[in-house]
């Protein structure tokens, strides 16, 4: 049996990054990892276990090979309207899908995150 422990994001400016998860997904750290040569730092939302690892390289200046994008983090919003309108002041909306009811932030790395409504119980 297997439960979800992590995901991990590569990001280039520690402190820029810490500081839009707090900003955008009240994201806090709940663990760190400090060596010589990297940094990693886990998020919490202090209700779930899952967590978000931060990983940043010290001598690593340029931007990650992202792909297409075809992959993503989703996180439910309790409430969708405010959520939403949270992230557009921050300027971090990069897609909405109306028709679907979910939209898309973007992280400084350029990590894609779904923000989705909760599950309607049938």
């Amino acid at each position: 049996m297997y439960a979800f422990n992590h995901f991990n994001f590569n990001v280039r400016d520690l402190d820029r990054s810490l500081a839009f998860y707090k900003e955008a997904l009240g994201l806090e750290p709940v663990r760190w990892n400090r060596q010589e040569d990297f940094t990693i730092v886990f998020l919490g939302d202090g209700t779930t276990g899952f967590q978000l690892e931060l990983t940043w390289l010290k001598d690593r200046e340029e931007p990650y090979d992202l792909g297409e994008c075809e992959y993503h983090l989703a996180l439910t919003a309790e409430d969708m309207e405010a959520a939403r309108r949270h992230h557009e002041a921050m300027g971090c909306v990069c897609f909405v899908n109306e028709a679907m009811g979910i939209y898309f932030i973007e992280d400084p790395d350029g990590y894609w995150i779904e923000i989705i409504p909760p599950r309607k119980r049938d």
